[in-house]
């Protein structure tokens, strides 16, 4: 039972940054400059893409899917060096 409780933890906590980095890591509400928003059109095109919202936003998910997998390794790697070193006991 206390293995399933770490888990739905972990899952919580991975869930939890995800949806932090979402509005976060992307500045979707600023309107792009035209030199980028004319990249992103250029290169949806050579993709064969015709909206370039069809290629940031996946682009940006994955972006916010990166940012949550690294900052959920590091809060782990500090929680397991914590409690080796003993420093962090309540």
């Amino acid at each position: 039972m206390t293995a399933l409780v770490g888990r739905l933890v972990k899952v919580a906590l991975f869930v939890g940054l995800f949806c932090l980095s979402v509005p976060y890591v992307h500045t979707y509400p600023i309107p792009m400059p035209e030199s980028q928003a004319l990249a992103w059109l250029h290169a949806a095109n050579r993709l064969g893409i015709r909206d370039p919202d069809d290629l940031y936003i996946p682009l940006m998910l994955l972006a916010d899917l990166l940012v949550a997998t690294l900052a959920y390794v590091v809060i782990m790697r500090l929680w397991r060096h914590c409690q080796r070193k003993k420093n962090c006991a309540p």
